[in-house]
């Protein structure tokens, strides 16, 4: 059976290093399903293309066994959370990546998914790449001036440029 891979998209999600994930995926014969962070399947990137998604988060959640990573696709995502941190949505994103932390599932992401994963709780012991901007608010682990990260089952990038230097080691090692 082939590789399988959840991704969260923030609205608006960062289109370039949303692209280069599922490009990848795509190129190397790793499923995905894409999960909007939103209450609707319908997102922005940060140009204003709008994308319609396969689901929303809550529709990841009791499934996170039927994957073997997670991505988190950046885009406003340190502005977009201190504007919605307490919604629904955001509280499901956290407790799903808790979840794929706890199986021992591949995590992934750029820019700030180094502080989201912070925030839910997975990266204590840890070393993260992760854009300059959210150094400061990681406390639990190691905030890195890397351009890419691999620590334990943590794959980050500082920014989605960097990204690519680090998706390939996340496909190999799923």
């Amino acid at each position: 059976m082939g590789k399988k891979v959840a991704v969260l998209v923030p609205n608006p999600v960062n289109g370039y290093g949303l692209f280069a994930y599922l490009e990848a995926f795509f190129e190397n014969g790793v499923e995905y399903k894409t999960f909007a962070v939103n209450s609707t399947k319908n997102v922005k990137t940060n140009s204003g293309l709008a994308l319609e998604l396969d689901g929303v988060i809550g529709d990841l959640k009791g499934h996170e066994t039927e994957y073997d990573g997670v991505v988190f696709a950046c885009g406003d995502a340190i502005k977009e959370f201190a504007k919605h941190k307490e919604e629904t949505e955001y509280k499901d994103m956290f407790e799903i990546i808790a979840k794929f932390n706890e199986l021992n599932k591949k995590l992934a992401g750029h820019c700030a998914a180094g502080l989201i994963f912070e925030i839910a709780g997975v990266i204590k012991d840890k070393k993260v790449a992760l854009h300059p901007y959210a150094k400061a608010a990681v406390n639990s682990g190691t905030a890195t001036d890397n351009s890419s990260m691999i620590s334990q089952n943590v794959f980050t990038a500082k920014t989605e440029e960097s990204a690519m230097e680090m998706i390939p080691y996340f496909i190999w090692a799923l």
